[in-house]
């Protein structure tokens, strides 16, 4: 796997640079690109090996600013956008780099084709997707439609996780139904229109987030991959189960770092005396990313038909001695859970 935090960093040259200073940094780098910003860190453009070539070709000395090689306007992806996505405007342009850049222009990463491209290895592991939940905090949309049938980019938030689970090598999948089940099972049928095996169990009555487990009946003793049905991401499935088989747990919660910011400085004191100020402070908490990986074990902690949710569960297994581990998470996560949410996702698509 190419270390892209690292390569990409390294690409980076300031406008105040020579085009020998752009040779020797390509020369430098394996991805064939350099990103140019200006002193604040904002992307002026890139430059290729190609560009350099044809620049000489044209007379361009090798003293020259990079200016005069400089391609403005380059096509670029905004942060959180899916490997999906970029793979698919690779495609599109015939590029192998997209640079990635936050909402004021700043690099902050690189989509590689040599990563994005790499065909996946093919899983015999179960994708359990939980999607029977009645989505009342999405009222007024879900009043007619089932949550995980709410579209993003022109599909429900469903076929982009059975999309991103394909593309990580997962083809079996099964959906824990409820609420509206009907419109999903219509919709997706046995999966093989999708390219993939999908089958489905029913619940009666809401069981939870780990509830509906209990309903499996599996052929497989091995671990199976778990996702809330409203979670859009562009984890890694597959190095999240490596992962879970690594550290040899019983089960595997995909969790990620979420900052507050307080709004006002905050007075450190002891008694009546002041100790300290400290202006704004972030406080840093891992949360649970409503993904998983569970051994088939963990299924003999659940009474069937009964309401549990996943904390639960892991706490049931922690009390039974069982090693239970969080996998940090780091990619684009988005749990569409209210109105805003649904809009924020389908802008973030459209840029």
């Amino acid at each position: 796997m190419i270390d892209t935090d690292l390569l990409w960093k390294k690409s980076i040259i300031p406008d105040t640079a020579k085009v020998h200073d752009a040779v020797r940094g390509l020369q430098a780098s394996s991805i064939k690109i350099l990103m140019v910003v200006d002193k604040s860190g904002r992307l002026e453009g890139t430059i290729s090996d190609g560009d350099i070539r044809r620049a000489l070709l044209n007379g361009i000395s090798l003293t020259s600013p990079v200016a005069t090689v400089l391609r403005k306007d380059p096509l670029v992806l905004p942060d959180g956008a899916s490997r999906i996505l970029a793979l698919k405007l690779m495609r599109a342009n015939k590029i192998q780099q997209i640079p990635i850049v936050n909402d004021k222009n700043h690099p902050v990463g690189m989509h590689l084709w040599d990563e994005v491209s790499v065909a996946p290895e093919l899983r015999s592991n179960l994708m359990i997707i939980m999607a029977g939940g009645e989505g009342k905090r999405l009222r007024p949309h879900t009043e007619s439609c089932p949550k995980p049938m709410l579209e993003v980019a022109g599909k429900p938030i469903l076929e982009h996780i059975i999309e991103r689970g394909k593309a990580e090598g997962f083809i079996n999948f099964v959906c824990s139904l409820n609420y509206m089940g009907h419109k999903i099972e219509d919709y997706f049928q046995d999966g093989s229109s999708f390219g993939v095996s999908i089958t489905y169990i029913k619940e009666s009555s809401p069981l939870g987030t780990a509830g509906a487990l209990s309903l499996l009946s599996l052929e497989h003793d091995i671990p199976f991959v778990v996702t809330n049905g409203d979670v859009l991401t562009d984890i890694r499935y597959g190095e999240l189960l490596d992962f879970h088989l690594r550290y040899e747990a019983m089960a595997t919660m995909a969790v990620r770092l979420h900052e507050i910011q307080y709004p006002y400085g905050v007075v450190q004191i002891e008694g009546v005396n002041i100790t300290g100020f400290e202006e704004k402070p972030i406080f840093s908490k891992h949360i649970n990313a409503g993904i998983y990986v569970l051994n088939s074990d963990t299924l003999s902690h659940l009474v069937p038909n009964q309401h549990c949710d996943m904390p639960n569960l892991f706490e049931r297994l922690q009390s039974s001695g069982f090693r239970t581990v969080a996998y940090p998470m780091h990619e684009p996560w988005l749990d569409v859970g209210r109105p805003c949410d649904l809009l924020f996702a389908n802008k973030l698509t459209k840029n």
